[in-house]
């Protein structure tokens, strides 16, 4: 959700242009595939931000420092533009195995449960999305000012493939600032991962900064959506862009999620997002689903048929809050079994703080 403008320092249309020549010329041509909404962020943020930092860096370095290395040309963050190792992976996920694949995850997933168990507990998920709809009805959250800013820390795990294989990486604690401002932003929030802090910039081409919407969903924004279901799953499918490389049903679910996952939802909006996402075809119920650090509970998902992955979410069985969610592979591949992790995130802590950088006190 992030990339700076190619207006940030002064440069023109021309210097944008290299910039973008650079960035194809350096990047794996796209092989076809898209990640998720959200599956890929904290990815992007660190890997486009760092571009930033290494540039605005070497601006502030000593004339003497600057004399001794070529200045390293800036490249833009387009929003859109997964790290390498995203595309890596989506490039060997379409080679690696036929999208006829599916199903259940298997034991080594980590779902907790047999395959027996989870038929035997299994319920219409309509019933429990319905269910956890009523609880988020009932949630105090918000209201959020305009001022303020939405903080959630997460503990996040990602699959890499620099090395030709899927080797899921350690647990690492990231930390989001949302800024609620109305209207065009320059700086959307802040990101701090593995004792670094970036910024959040605006998205590319928004030269006058991004607006709110569903790429920057502020708490008003949020707030003003439908609350009926359907009026609000065709709202949200409107608003998620077609793609050839992703079931279209699979991307609003993905979308609702990470509406799920990164914000401080009205409770009138909550108990009507879990509604809508009964509505979409092949969402299932997940008994015995776990998020990244491990914690059960009730979980949906869905089967992206076309590259054969599951998303799930997990749901605390008690309260029904929002835990956390998983994405593994369905089918034995060139770049790793059945099973095998492709991301996993668990909220720790969401609140409302007034300052960017600033934690909440627990």
């Amino acid at each position: 959700m992030t990339a700076t403008t190619g207006t940030d320092d002064g440069r023109d249309g021309r210097d944008g242009e290299d910039d973008r020549a650079e960035l194809a010329r350096l990047l794996p041509p796209a092989a076809g595939f898209a990640l998720p909404p959200g599956r890929h962020e904290h990815h992007r943020e660190r890997l486009m931000n760092q571009i930033d930092h290494d540039h605005d860096t070497a601006a502030s370095a000593p004339a003497s420092a600057k004399d001794r290395a070529p200045a390293r040309p800036r490249l833009l963050r387009p929003s859109f533009l997964a790290p390498v190792t995203a595309l890596a992976l989506a490039g060997a996920l379409v080679a690696g195995y036929s999208a006829q694949g599916g199903g259940q995850a298997p034991a080594q997933a980590g779902t907790g449960a047999s395959a027996s168990e989870r038929a035997g507990n299994a319920q219409p998920v309509a019933l429990v999305l319905n269910r956890i709809s009523d609880a988020a009805a009932k949630s105090d959250a918000g209201p959020v000012r305009d001022d303020q800013f939405v903080y959630v820390r997460s503990q996040v795990q990602d699959g890499d493939l620099t090395g030709g294989t899927l080797v899921t990486g350690p647990l690492a604690e990231r930390e989001i600032w949302y800024a609620q401002k109305p209207g065009p932003q320059k700086k959307l929030g802040q990101i701090r991962q593995d004792g670094e802090t970036f910024p959040i910039n605006a998205e590319l081409g928004d030269t006058d900064g991004t607006r709110e919407g569903v790429n920057r969903p502020t708490y008003r924004w949020l707030a003003a959506l439908p609350t009926d279901p359907q009026r609000l799953l065709d709202h949200l499918t409107e608003l998620t862009p077609e793609s050839d490389t992703q079931e279209h049903a699979q991307a609003v679910f993905d979308q609702i999620g990470h509406l799920i996952r990164e914000t401080v939802l009205p409770p009138e909006t909550a108990a009507a997002l879990y509604k809508a996402a009964a509505l979409i075809p092949g969402v299932t119920e997940a008994p015995g689903a776990v998020d990244a650090v491990g914690r059960k509970g009730i979980g949906i998902a869905r089967v992206d048929a076309r590259y054969s992955w599951r998303s799930e979410w997990v749901f605390d069985p008690e309260t029904l809050a929002y835990l956390g969610s998983r994405t593994f592979l369905t089918t034995d591949t060139e770049i790793g079994g059945k099973g095998a992790l492709l991301s996993a995130d668990a909220v720790v802590k969401r609140d409302v703080v007034d300052e960017a950088g600033v934690r909440p006190q627990d």
